[in-house]
């Protein structure tokens, strides 16, 4: 478990027409970030933590009720179920001991001892926790570096505990400011040049698995964008058949629709079919399939072994190979036990992965060079907003005292037989303001600077 032991007092930098008596009163308190990851923990466990997203809004609603957790968001995805929130401090200034509290609530929502799932975490706090998000959206923590989608689930975990109220001042910049990191490193590097995913890397397993999808039939189970990549990669392999099944006909009507309009306007290498299986024939049909890939948000095993060997008894032994992208499971492991039934699941797709990452390490060595000075720079502008009390006040002050000389030097000359004229007034109004700002100038940058002096 990696930990920054570093204390800041997160205050968000505010818009340009933001006053800095506006900033001041943003709250204070620790950034802390515990998860788990593919590199982490087994799927065994990451599905016990998975968060469908129909239960995503109330996980984030109860994970703010936790005492002291301000605000908070949490990413659950195939690969990493995260949880980012805004502690306070306790009374002693210490920071707030993450683990307990997240624990328990681990715990008590998903039903799991916290001993299943304590050795698999891993907790990043403030400056790390800035970094770790920021790689993240950047897809730098992917299990295919550069994928697309993880922007995507992001933005849309970000708009889920808006929604609820979850996001407030302390993490509404930061995730502003995550996500224009991520646009920048898509723009100044070449890493997300070519489409790779999680669904083209499975893909590339089904066609290392049989030499070439010549002539194969496919079986895409569950209609959501995971499925629509890897119809796009199956075209350009030469799959001949892709079958479509969702629990919602109207959904695997709309994606077989999609494939059949790529397959009409791509040079796919060989002639592609398309159909629809009625999902309550799914276990009778599904055996005609040489591939079936599963990305479904299903709570339950779809496939088990007794599906297995009526499978293979229909297709007289052939064997059936299964890529289950699901998280949970969509497939019984034990499915491999069933001779002529091979099941790979989303961890079975690093070593594969790899094969990308090891193309992209120099693209990747420039994006996290973006990250490091992007993460200085959000961490300057937080350290400056520690010195807004004093700068205020120092402002007030210097402001006070030029309002009292301006009036005893206004009282003198109305006495005399020439007082100002308004817009004699009006010059030396600004004049002292602008010899006022540009005495304080030096002070208020090193205020900025050295917020702890």
């Amino acid at each position: 478990m990696s930990q920054s032991t570093q204390r800041l007092t997160i205050v968000p930098p505010a818009a340009d027409s933001h006053s800095e008596a506006a900033q001041s009163r943003a709250p204070e308190g620790s950034l802390v970030l515990v998860g788990i990851n593919h590199t982490t923990a087994p799927i065994e466990v990451r599905e016990r933590l998975a968060i469908p997203p129909a239960r995503l809004a109330d996980a984030i609603r109860t994970l703010t009720q936790q005492p002291g957790i301000h605000e908070a968001l949490i990413l659950s995805t195939c690969n990493r179920v995260e949880f980012l929130t805004f502690q306070s401090h306790t009374n002693s200034g210490a920071q707030e001991p993450a683990a307990p509290n997240l624990l328990r609530f681990l715990h008590e929502y998903f039903a799991i001892p916290a001993a299943t799932v304590e050795p698999h975490l891993y907790e990043f706090r403030e400056r790390e926790a800035i970094r770790h998000l920021f790689r993240v959206a950047s897809s730098l923590d992917s299990m295919v570096v550069g994928e697309p989608q993880i922007l995507g689930q992001v933005k849309q975990s970000y708009i889920v505990a808006r929604e609820v109220g979850a996001v407030a001042a302390a993490l509404e910049p930061l995730f502003q400011r995550a996500f224009s990191v991520a646009k920048r490193v898509r723009s100044e590097t070449q890493i997300g040049s070519s489409s790779v995913s999680i669904a083209s890397v499975a893909v590339d397993l089904a066609r290392k698995i049989f030499g070439s999808l010549s002539g194969k039939t496919v079986l895409l189970v569950g209609a959501g964008k995971m499925s629509e990549l890897a119809a796009r990669h199956l075209i350009q392999q030469g799959a001949t058949t892709i079958l479509v099944a969702n629990r919602t006909a109207e959904r695997a009507a709309l994606i077989a629709g999609q494939i059949a309009e790529l397959i009409s306007t791509q040079s796919a290498p060989a002639a592609c079919t398309t159909e629809v299986i009625p999902f309550d024939q799914l276990h009778t049909q599904a055996g005609r399939a040489d591939i079936v890939i599963t990305s479904t948000g299903s709570d339950r095993h779809i496939f088990d072994r007794s599906h297995g060997r009526a499978f293979l008894e229909r297709r007289r032994h052939r064997p059936m190979f299964f890529i289950d992208i699901a998280v949970p499971r969509d497939v019984d492991p034990g499915m491999n036990e069933v001779e002529g039934c091979f099941v790979y699941d989303i961890d079975d797709l690093q070593q594969v992965a790899a094969a990308h990452l090891a193309d992209r390490s120099r693209e990747s060595a420039a994006a996290e060079k973006i990250v490091a000075a992007e993460v200085d720079k959000y961490h300057q502008r937080l350290e400056s907003r520690d010195a807004v009390p004093a700068i205020l006040a120092l402002q007030q002050t210097a402001e006070a005292l030029r309002q009292a000389e301006l009036a005893r030097t206004s009282a003198k000359l109305a006495a005399t037989a020439t007082p100002l004229t308004p817009a004699q007034q009006a010059a030396v109004d600004a004049l002292t303001r602008s010899l006022t700002a540009k005495l304080l100038h030096p002070q208020l940058t090193a205020l900025r600077k050295k917020p702890e002096d």
